[in-house]
Parts: C-alpha cells; sequence; structure tokens
C-alpha cells in the first residue's frame, strides 16, 4: 500500500480583547506535523491530549475558555514542565478508535534536581455513534494524574463526566499534597439553534492539605448565529476550602508553596460572541 503522507502547522498568537494589548508571539499552540496513513507525528508547543480527552471533552458550553474553564482538573506534568519542547505520536482511526502518546522534553541543567525530567502523556478515544469514551494518563518526576471520560447523546440532550485521580509527590508544596479524587457532571439541551448549560465539579481535599476541598458549578447559554459563529453567557462560581485556593488555577499551586494559600472564593458573569475561521 502507498504511502501518501502530507506536512502541516499551526501557530496560535493571544492578545488582550478589551484593550488589544499582548505580545503577538506564538506562546499558545505552534506546532509542526507530518501525517498520513501511518497516523501523525507533532513536534513543537501544544496542551497534552489526556486533557482533551477528558476535562475538555465535556465542557460543551466554551470548551475550557476563559473564567469558565475547569478550575478542578490537575496535571503536575503539564504545570511543571509547560507545554513546550514535545514530540508525540498519534495513530490512525482504527474501528472508532485511535491513541496519543507523548514526551515533553525538559532542558537538562547539570545539578538540577526534580524539575528537569521528562514528562509523559498519554490519552485515547472511542467514538460510536451517541457513544463516546476517553482516557488521559499523564506522569512526571512521581507526579501522575489518571482519568476516565464518557459523554452519549440522547435525542436533544447530552450527558458527559469524568473522573480523575491525582498523586502529588513533591510539586504542591514541595513535600506533596498527596492523593486526591475529582469529579464533574456536565449537559446541554439543544433547541434549534439554542444550547443550555450546566456543569458541576467537586475535587475532594488532598490527603496531605486539610480543608482543601473545592466545587465548581456554571451556567451557560449558547446561541448559534452559523456553525462557526455564536452569542454566548455564562455564570461560574467556584467555592474553596481554607486550605487551598481554587479561584487563581495554576497560581493557586504558587501560593500553596509560598504559604499564603487562603481559601477564596470565585464567581464570574461573561457575555460574549465567538466566531471559529
Amino acid at each position: 500500500m502507498p504511502c501518501h503522507a502530507k506536512a502541516g502547522f499551526q501557530l496560535e498568537a493571544g492578545f488582550n480583547s478589551d484593550d488589544g494589548s499582548g505580545p503577538l508571539t506564538f506562546a499558545r499552540q505552534s506546532e509542526v506535523n507530518l501525517s498520513g496513513n501511518f497516523g501523525m507525528v507533532r513536534l513543537g508547543n501544544f496542551f497534552p491530549e489526556s486533557y482533551y480527552a477528558t476535562s475538555d471533552y465535556i465542557g460543551m458550553y466554551n470548551h475550557e475558555t476563559g473564567s469558565s474553564s475547569d478550575a478542578l482538573y490537575h496535571d503536575a506534568a503539564w504545570f511543571a514542565t509547560g507545554t513546550g519542547n514535545k514530540l508525540a505520536y498519534r495513530t490512525p482511526m482504527f474501528s472508532n478508535f485511535w491513541a496519543e502518546g507523548s514526551v515533553s522534553f525538559h532542558e537538562k541543567a547539570n545539578g538540577t534536581a526534580g524539575v528537569n525530567k521528562n514528562a509523559y502523556d498519554l490519552a485515547a478515544n472511542y467514538n460510536n455513534g451517541p457513544l463516546s469514551l476517553g482516557a488521559g494518563y499523564s506522569y512526571w518526576n512521581s507526579n501522575y494524574q489518571a482519568a476516565l471520560r464518557g459523554l452519549y447523546t440522547f435525542g436533544q440532550f447530552t450527558v458527559g463526566a469524568y473522573y480523575q485521580r491525582n498523586k502529588d509527590d513533591n510539586f504542591i508544596a514541595g513535600l506533596g499534597a498527596g492523593t486526591r479524587n475529582n469529579f464533574r457532571l456536565s449537559a446541554m439541551y439543544v433547541m434549534n439553534a439554542s444550547e443550555f448549560h450546566v456543569n458541576v465539579g467537586r475535587a475532594n481535599s488532598w490527603s496531605k492539605i486539610n480543608d482543601s476541598a473545592a466545587t465548581q458549578w456554571t451556567l451557560g447559554y449558547n446561541y448559534n448565529l452559523s456553525k462557526r459563529t455564536k452569542i454566548y453567557t455564562y455564570y461560574t462560581r467556584i467555592n474553596s476550602g481554607k486550605g487551598m485556593d481554587y479561584s487563581s488555577g495554576a497560581a493557586s499551586f504558587d501560593s500553596i508553596k509560598a504559604g499564603t494559600n487562603a481559601g477564596d472564593n470565585f464567581s464570574s458573569f461573561a457575555l460574549g460572541v465567538r466566531h471559529n475561521f
């Protein structure tokens, strides 16, 4: 069988839409890839596919953008090594199934322990009509996350959920936070061009950090002007325990390290327009 390959690339830059500021550097997803009937090889800067296979997949209201993104999903490999300097391989589609594995290389500074270790990521997806399943696993320096996801559509309703298990040996608070379970449920009802969304997540306390549980919930509405353009609005709220501040996303783990981890609640209302070019 002849092998037909094609090269591709993707370059993304970000800016602040309210005032136009921000350096237009390609610090977001920026990769080159080679694909064919052998699958795809990717090199560059991109988010872990395990995240897209689980948390992002059930975030149907705005697909993990803005203040409504999943604040409880945790991946030490992602936070520690970033999204750059990666090499990934994605399989072809086999009977509605495909998978991707990647390694995030970190520069090996002499005498640097822990942070100079490579990170590894695995993701799997299965789609068959109304049923969609996914799984993700990440590992870095004795820290790991493992997650399972399911999504099902019946009539005008779509329901989804994921479960994540974390082990943190040395990332949060320097000495590690222990283990934790994280759950999220989502639902969507479609009526003509309108979409009504509800999404609820719960992170249990880390085994070594007292009062570190949190809950996040979001109510959202989308009106699809076309296949590529929609108007959206949502309200999201995060209730954090006194031992963890989930309101600031990844920065909350820096606050744990610094000892300034007083719990805080967060709420946000948004109204916007989204267009896919």
